[in-house]
């Protein structure tokens, strides 16, 4: 009896051992993430990415910004800095620095973040993004697209508050490379979107926003922001650490295992 319970307790530790390490060998160490989506879109879109980072042991914050997702500020009282703040406020709320990634537009708000607290930020990734020089906003630099289908599709308000997007043209922009069900879900969540940040020009210095690790995710077949500019911004701002992916515009929405999997490897 004595031998069989010794049997059982080195079993149990045995266990409890290889579980430990298969848990935490020490390569992939716990990050906080926050996440940041882009124009016409809210925090939905990093639904799947975000599973994928938890499952992995990683903390996530997704941030909404104003003026999207059911957030109601009136769009006359949104700008850079109003997205800068709130995503400032999600990163105070952390101990430490935190991995911050953001797509698209928001490409303008983490640079503005980083600008802001850059000693908050361990590493800043740029997916699809917009990356501004000092005094640039974003109409600045979607102006030099040739590539983007965007421009000709965008309908302004009569107030000139918000940019609609032509509805045949929304999947095609965004998403073409994703699951019905996918594009369903862009559908389905599409909102107009807050014309101000747009003019918002960015104020960005080498002591600040130049300090922070950079890292650029390269979406080759986008028809929002084209690679030729993408290529550009990424030259201009000297980022040397990137990845690419063959997908369209939301790489977290039509490949997030992908997505997911470079997000792990900057952390490494």
């Amino acid at each position: 009896m004595k031998n069989i319970i010794i049997t059982l307790f080195l079993a149990v530790c045995t266990a409890f051992s290889l579980s430990a390490c298969h848990k935490d060998d020490g390569s992939t160490p716990s990050k906080t993430f926050v996440l940041v989506h882009g124009a016409w879109q809210a925090p939905y879109a990093w639904q799947y990415v975000k599973a994928g980072l938890e499952q992995k042991g990683q903390k996530v914050i997704v941030v909404e910004l104003p003026a999207h997702g059911s957030d109601a500020t009136p769009p006359q009282n949104v700008s850079i800095d109003a997205y800068r703040d709130k995503v400032i406020a999600a990163i105070n709320g952390v101990n430490g620095k935190v991995i911050l990634v953001g797509h698209s537009m928001g490409g303008m708000v983490v640079s503005a973040v980083a600008e802001k607290i850059p000693g908050k930020i361990e590493k800043l990734v740029f997916v699809g993004a917009f990356v501004p020089a000092n005094g640039q906003s974003l109409q600045d630099l979607a102006g030099q697209d040739a590539q983007s289908l965007l421009g000709p599709a965008l309908i302004p308000s009569q107030d000139q508050l918000t940019l609609d997007i032509k509805t045949e043209s929304r999947i095609n922009i965004f998403c073409q490379d994703a699951s019905d069900a996918v594009k369903a879900l862009v559908a389905n969540n599409f909102r107009a979107e807050p014309a101000i940040p747009f003019t918002n020009a960015a104020t960005i210095t080498d002591a600040n926003f130049g300090s922070v690790d950079k890292y650029y995710v390269h979406t080759l077949q986008d028809h929002a922001v084209g690679i030729d500019l993408q290529r550009k911004m990424v030259s201009a701002a000297h980022i040397t650490k990137t990845y690419s992916l063959n997908s369209g515009h939301c790489p977290f929405l039509s490949m997030p295992g992908d997505m997911t999997d470079i997000l792990m490897q900057v952390i490494k």
